[in-house]
């Protein structure tokens, strides 16, 4: 049993944003197939089915040749298995990226399984080449114009401190860099929040001045990358919340900390 788009029914869809691109097409009478390239991330696909029962039990992704390229020999890419729950199935990037190069060449990513519906039929999933390349240029368009990290790698971070230092190094500043600039392009980020934090080497007034310097020290640099100074909260606390115990000097190392937390709506 074979799903595949005809070549008049085969079409490519592209969403674009800052944040994502989303490279899919409609398998009829079966579901999607998604290429999905978000900021900061390598592309991934997902075979998403309308129905949960496909391959379960497991079967294995080639590259075949088209109806039109006789002579060419099916290429291996990996084995896959749907998701118990979803019944999708998401190959990893690496595969991912030698779906694409195979589209581009005109063939056809296929996934097959011995079962169809728990019968001795097996089943044949094709990802059509048909009209690729023009979507492919326009999804390596959006990539470009992609963000360098997404919500998720820099929603939390931590940026460290030497011992009774409060200035920030140049890989700190590029790390702030990055949130900057990820809050300026999102309008869903409504809130900043700025913690400093000590260890608990010295006392505890002191600890909780160094805090507040890391932490403004911080909020300074953010707001001289633009960001606007009624969104972000400063807060410092001295040696009061540990991530962990100082009982080490790598343990230490971590507890001097300032934390940026982001809030969207």
């Amino acid at each position: 049993m074979t799903f595949r788009s005809s070549i008049d029914d085969s079409k490519w869809e592209l969403e674009a944003s800052k944040f994502t691109c989303l490279l899919s097409q409609v398998i009829p009478s079966f579901g999607n197939a998604v290429f999905e390239h978000e900021a900061g991330e390598s592309v991934r696909f997902m075979l998403k089915p309308t129905e949960t029962i496909h391959f379960q039990k497991g079967g294995k992704l080639v590259a075949e040749a088209a109806p039109w390229q006789p002579g060419i020999v099916p290429k291996y890419i990996a084995a896959v298995k749907a998701e118990e729950r979803t019944g999708h199935i998401k190959v990893e990037p690496k595969h991912a990226q030698n779906m694409l190069a195979a589209l581009y060449k005109g063939m056809m990513p296929t996934f097959t399984t011995d079962e169809w519906y728990g019968t001795s039929e097996s089943l044949r999933v094709s990802v059509s080449a048909v009209n690729f390349q023009s979507a492919y240029d326009d999804y390596v368009a959006c990539t470009a114009g992609l963000l360098p990290v997404n919500y998720r790698q820099v929603a939390r971070t931590a940026i460290l401190f030497p011992s009774a230092q409060w200035r920030l190094s140049d890989a700190s500043r590029e790390r702030l860099d990055l949130i900057a600039l990820y809050v300026k392009n999102d309008d869903a980020v409504k809130g900043v929040y700025v913690d400093g934090h000590s260890d608990n080497m010295g006392r505890r007034l002191m600890n909780r001045d160094i805090s507040k310097r890391r932490a403004e020290e911080v909020t300074a640099y953010l707001i001289s990358l633009g960001l606007e100074p009624t969104m972000i909260t400063t807060r410092y606390h001295g040696e009061r919340y540990p991530v962990v115990e100082n009982n080490s000097r790598k343990n230490r190392d971590r507890n001097r900390r300032v934390t940026i937390r982001l809030e969207k709506d």
